[in-house]
């Protein structure tokens, strides 16, 4: 774990709540002049602090309908297999993201999809074939009531 002082983490906050913020600004919110906001900002990017910068696309706007929920079980746990799973999930663009869980569901993944047929496809075209895989329980998202990327910074 990074140690971060009190600057590092109004940096932080500023970034995760507007990472498009010219870096004066930055500086100025954070009561830095603007080449030593810069050197700490490069700083935490090297360090893998701040991993990136990403646009919040509206997922429904571009034609994804619908966010579904699926919680895959395999039939191995070895390492090998679960590193293979890992890696297939990494090639299909419809997973937005995988979380390997502990207890009686080995993943969950976050699946977009522009309708319920398309994503009917994907689960028995590419997600339920894969090797390894037992079982996939799904749960389509009705609404969603909070979505905070990141993480609590105070």
């Amino acid at each position: 774990m990074a140690t971060l002082d009190k600057i590092d983490r109004r940096l932080l906050a500023e970034l995760q709540a507007e990472g498009r913020v010219t870096n004066v600004e930055l500086a100025q919110r954070v009561g830095l002049t603007a080449p030593p906001c810069l050197r700490r900002v490069r700083a935490l990017e090297e360090e893998g602090v701040i991993r990136g910068y990403h646009a919040d696309l509206d997922a429904s706007k571009l034609g994804f309908a619908i966010t579904v929920f699926a919680m895959v079980s395999l039939k191995s746990q070895a390492e090998e297999d679960l590193r293979f799973f890992e890696e297939h999930i990494k090639t299909l663009p419809e997973v937005r993201e995988c979380h390997m869980l502990n207890g009686e569901i080995d993943f969950i993944l976050k699946v977009v999809s522009q309708d319920l047929q398309s994503f009917q496809e994907f689960l028995t075209s590419k997600l339920t074939p894969t090797p390894n895989v037992a079982s996939v329980k799904t749960s389509l998202t009705i609404r969603t009531s909070k979505y905070t990327p990141g993480v609590p910074l105070g």
